[in-house]
């Protein structure tokens, strides 16, 4: 038996399907192959049938048992030969597959609601406007005459995009309420398209435009106060353009308003930011400031009378609050004396007390008081041609940089003491403020008539008053305005008209233009390139106003300007309100050179840096008459 399974091995004693007898061969085999499921019974299924703890076949008693043993049992071996589970595994199993099943059904359907409040966001709400290019130009017909061109940036719709307000005369043949004064336009235009959001007739030409908020908090409405150039004072809903309240003329006797409105701090308590007006007497040098209530344009007391005999053209007035909280009214005839306000209301409301905010006062601006104790303060008397506040770089206070017949002189807003003093001719525009070196303190632009339809630009630095860049340029546009504009990196822009500039010898500082004095261009300055200005539009017109506003949401900054067309005999000037984007015109503007630098900029690495700019609103305010 023994020796017939070892013979098994090389394919002996086959038994023949057609005999019933036994052969020993095959049952040899079959033995063979029993030792073989058994190991596999082992490997697989632990110890069954009979098989002993250690894995080894008990030695079959007889040729039966050998028999039984042979043949499978469905219930330990699968046709495979392998051993089946158990119905425990089975419905362990069966449980995995239903989980599984659960938590792919519910992926599926946490994606899939996702997947649906993605499109209604993107679909049912309405996305912030974009301003794409941010150009248009909007004609608004002839007009009417008018010396004055106020204009004015503010979101009045809620868009996130400021708007454009400006007036006009329309008519020299209207006629005003009460007077033979011709009558204005106000108009806000939308500064996305350039289309009117609303308009508003004026009983006489507008002096100038301010849009504020004059109630404190985030739910306030923007307010816009239109001064006139003769008795008018109205405040405005910026939303609607509905007039809020107007002043009553008679209150200004035979007064005439003489400068744009102040706005003061809240006076009377109501919560609501005051006014003052300034009127100038039309038969004697007599000039009368009036405190107006903000919330109801009523007069907060009586008129405050001051005796001054004006020889130059009126500077102010303008409120200055100093680092303590003490409050000062500037202004002067040519010169610039101070007034407490402290003093105006006490006068005003006859009375000896005022609230406790106007009781502070500053020593070093009272030491400049009259021996006789006036009311009037002299801060800086001569030929004082220009007034402005700019932020001080070392206090949180304003500076004040004085624009004179001589030239330009910086003044410490602590205590009155010249910081610097630039000495020049010939500088009759207000001086442009920005960033231009790397101290972070206000540089100016400067802009100079240098003989005939020539003009100078210069750039101040306003930490030492020393020129730090110049350049010469033909210009027949007078008094053409210059404006800046902040990027994130804390450098300004600066922006300037000209007329066609043309390459120049290195040895001249002569530049002639190569177009005709009527076609102006509108160029760009930016500190890391003082050797290369970029050409960004041109205009035929006169430009009489322009304005820089920011785009917060796309960093981008956008230059509004107010020009007149030509005007011939019989036919009035066109009037033309224009906006461009910053960010789109630097990418298209074409680059003049100036001078050759070394090394030399390539027009590839300046579209790089200038297509990385981005603005930002200005961190100063500067304000100036």
């Amino acid at each position: 038996m023994r020796d017939g399974r070892t013979k098994s091995s090389f394919g002996l004693g086959k038994k023949s399907p057609d005999l019933g007898e036994y052969d020993p061969l095959t049952q040899a085999d079959s033995d063979e192959s029993e030792d073989d499921l058994v190991l596999n019974l082992q490997k697989n299924g632990g110890v069954k049938n009979g098989k002993s703890p250690l894995g080894e076949a008990p030695e079959p008693d007889s040729d039966a048992e050998v028999a039984e043993a042979a043949k499978p049992h469905l219930s330990e071996v699968t046709t495979e030969g392998y051993p089946s589970e158990p119905l425990g595994g089975l419905e362990q199993k069966a449980a995995s597959s239903l989980v599984s099943y659960v938590r792919t059904s519910v992926f599926l359907l946490t994606l899939g609601i996702s997947m649906i409040l993605v499109l209604l966001c993107a679909f049912l709400i309405p996305c912030p406007p974009r301003d794409l290019h941010s150009t248009w130009s909007r004609h608004l017909g002839s007009q009417g005459g008018g010396d004055l061109s106020p204009l004015e940036l503010a979101d009045v719709n809620g868009d996130g995009l400021r708007d454009v307000l400006l007036s006009f005369v329309m008519s020299r043949n209207g006629s005003a309420v009460g007077g033979s004064r011709p009558a204005a336009n106000l108009v806000c235009l939308s500064g996305m398209n350039g289309s009117t959001l609303w308009s508003s007739l004026l009983p006489e030409e507008a002096r100038d435009i301010t849009c504020l908020e004059l109630m404190p908090g985030s739910l306030a409405e923007t307010i816009c106060l239109v001064t006139g150039t003769h008795k008018m004072l109205s405040a405005f809903n910026a939303t609607s353009g509905k007039a809020i309240w107007t002043l009553n003329p008679n209150y200004l006797s035979n007064g005439t308003l003489a400068a744009p409105v102040v706005v003061l701090p809240d006076l009377d308590e109501d919560g609501v930011r005051d006014l003052v007006v300034l009127a100038i007497g039309e038969l004697q040098p007599d000039l009368c400031f009036l405190l107006v209530s903000g919330r109801t344009g009523s007069p907060v007391g009586r008129p405050v009378k001051y005796n001054i005999v004006g020889v130059r053209n009126l500077i102010g007035p303008q409120v200055y609050i100093t680092t303590n909280g003490a409050v000062y009214i500037l202004f002067g005839f040519g010169n610039i004396q101070a007034v407490a306000l402290r003093d105006i209301f006490v006068q005003a409301q006859n009375r000896d007390s005022s609230p406790p905010s106007l009781q502070i006062e500053e020593p070093e601006w009272e030491k400049r008081r009259s021996i006789n104790l006036s009311e009037l303060i002299d801060v800086y008397s001569d030929g004082v041609e220009l007034l402005q506040m700019v932020k001080a770089p070392d206090c949180n206070c304003s500076n004040l940089l004085i624009t004179t017949r001589q030239g330009l002189v910086l003044l410490r807003g602590q205590n009155l003491t010249p910081y610097w003093t630039l000495r020049l001719q010939g500088l009759r525009s207000p001086p442009t403020p920005g960033y231009f070196t790397d101290d972070q303190t206000l540089d100016f632009l400067l802009q100079i008539q240098d003989g005939v339809g020539m003009k100078k630009m210069m750039v101040v630095d306003g930490d030492s008053g020393s020129v730090v860049w110049s350049y010469r340029a033909p210009c027949h546009m007078k008094e053409t305005p210059a404006t800046s504009a902040v990027t994130s990196d804390r450098k300004s822009v600066f922006l300037f008209w000209a007329e066609g500039l043309s390459a120049a010898s290195p040895n001249s500082d002569i530049i002639l233009g190569t177009e005709p004095p009527s076609l102006h261009h509108l160029y760009l300055l930016h500190p890391a390139f003082p050797s290369i200005l970029l050409d960004l539009a041109n205009t035929t017109g006169t430009v009489t106003a322009s304005e820089v506003g920011i785009n917060d949401l796309w960093k981008d900054a956008f230059y509004v300007t107010r020009t007149t067309g030509p005007s011939s005999k019989g036919h009035p000037a066109a009037l033309v309100v224009s906006k461009l984007s910053l960010r789109w015109a630097l990418m298209e503007g074409q680059m003049a050179q100036l001078q050759e630098s070394t090394p030399k900029i390539g027009r590839g690495e300046l579209r790089r840096f200038l297509s990385r700019i981005k603005f930002v609103e200005a961190p100063y305010e500067v304000s100036g008459c």
